[in-house]
């Protein structure tokens, strides 16, 4: 069976966690898009652990994980992270890397910088990791694939065109250093060594694992809310961050995908710039940063810190539906309990009429949020088991919110450890 699990919001939802914990239970683990531009956070037996480009199962002995072909590989961040957790003692993980996957070259990270720089005050907020100029380059059709890596004629020639364009850019536009045809070739055979011992067809070993009926889960990052056709444009990611794309960024059918589990943050965070309606500021979001994650709210790939909001029912309901959520994971609700009273957004005002429904950015800079306040519940919910055992307060707040997210709440993360869950019926 196919599972995904993805992000209702902005990202930073927790998936982390919540995918190494169901990763014991799988036996394929699959990043199908993204890059090192997002970080999940996962707190294990080995230690703590922030992983950028490797999928959440890595610390299983039986599990088999996957980079997909709608991954930005940066090929030596790739072996650099294997490196740093096989040194903390994690055993080896078995890793599978798609013969169709695209490759993050030095210059789209630098074109992302000069970018930014060029923007300024008008900047998108990149984590400068070079995806939007990597993503270009695959649609432009010039960008550099695992496979091409084994024909050493066409890439001499690829080379060639693709130094021809980028050098134009970078003399007149950016004014930098061009790239020079040969080192870049060489860096190209660089990777190939690199990478070989992993290469695979992965649509292939994914179409008998099917057969096999193993269990296989989809492992998306960032969440609905930074998709290019559905979040915030322009200030989202350049890849699909939506369940739907987990079957193309894998390479499987998409009636395939048969559960959706999409991860809500019990209150609001996001990194970068973009529209945040519940967003809160000064000592009241100081306090929620502080208290947020597991040693706060600061970005696991930048380490900035996290724009910090209320719980916004308006977001996160259109953020499951865009998922096409079959049930919900509550996450990080153990930070809420020094709070008397929790706001809730269950609408937004437009030029003076309230909505419940997500509208497009143009609209969204106008929106201010409709708040309905719930009693908190003041009190430690670490070590919690069970459901029935949570204060009142505390459960009907997760009621409140799975009535509003019309989708049901199955986990509830209570604490950063893996064992750190509530399983509700």
């Amino acid at each position: 069976m196919v599972k995904a699990i993805v992000g209702a919001n902005w990202g930073d939802e927790g998936k982390g966690k919540i995918t190494d914990m169901l990763g014991e239970e799988s036996d394929i683990i699959v990043r199908y898009q993204g890059g090192s531009n997002a970080g999940h956070t996962i707190i294990n037996q080995y230690g703590k652990f922030a992983l950028h480009l490797l999928p959440s199962g890595v610390f299983y002995d039986h599990t088999t994980c996957i980079i997909g072909n709608g991954v930005a590989l940066n090929i030596p961040y790739l072996l650099e992270e294997i490196k740093s957790i096989v040194d903390q003692g994690v055993p080896m993980p078995k890793i599978l890397v798609s013969d169709r996957t695209q490759i993050m070259m030095p210059y789209h990270i630098l074109f992302d910088q000069y970018e930014e720089e060029r923007l300024g005050g008008k900047s998108f907020g990149s984590t400068k990791s070079g995806i939007a100029p990597f993503y270009s380059d695959k649609y432009a059709k010039i960008g550099f694939q695992v496979s091409e890596l084994f024909d050493e004629e066409e890439l001499k020639e690829k080379v060639e065109r693709v130094c021809e364009m980028k050098n134009i850019m970078l003399e007149h536009m950016y004014h930098k250093p061009l790239i020079d045809k040969n080192e870049l070739y060489q860096t190209l055979i660089e990777y190939r060594n690199m990478v070989t011992p992993y290469v695979a067809d992965v649509s292939a070993y994914l179409h008998e694992a099917i057969k096999e009926d193993k269990n296989i889960l989809l492992e998306g990052q960032l969440g609905a809310l930074k998709d290019p056709d559905f979040g915030i444009y322009p200030m989202v990611t350049s890849s699909s961050t939506l369940a739907a794309y987990g079957a193309i960024g894998a390479g499987i059918p998409p009636y395939e995908i048969k559960e959706i589990v999409t991860v809500v943050k019990a209150y609001s965070s996001a990194v970068g710039a973009g529209e945040f309606v519940s967003e809160i500021f000064g000592e009241e979001a100081d306090e929620l940063r502080k208290r947020g994650g597991d040693c706060g709210e600061y970005g696991a790939t930048t380490g900035r810190p996290r724009r910090m909001g209320w719980f916004d029912a308006v977001a996160s309901r259109y953020g499951c539906r865009m998922q096409g959520a079959t049930e919900v994971a509550l996450t990080v609700l153990d930070v809420l309990g020094y709070l008397k009273e929790l706001p809730v957004c269950v609408g937004y005002e437009i030029d003076g009429v309230v909505t419940k429904d997500f509208p497009t950015t143009v609209k969204l800079k106008k929106a201010k949020p409709v708040y309905e306040v719930l009693p908190g519940w003041e009190c430690d919910i670490d070590g919690i088991k069970t459901y029935e055992e949570l204060p009142e307060n505390c459960r009907k707040y997760i009621e409140f919110i799975e009535k509003e997210l019309e989708v049901p709440v199955t986990l509830i993360s209570n604490g950063p450890e893996r064992d750190d869950i509530i399983r509700r019926k």
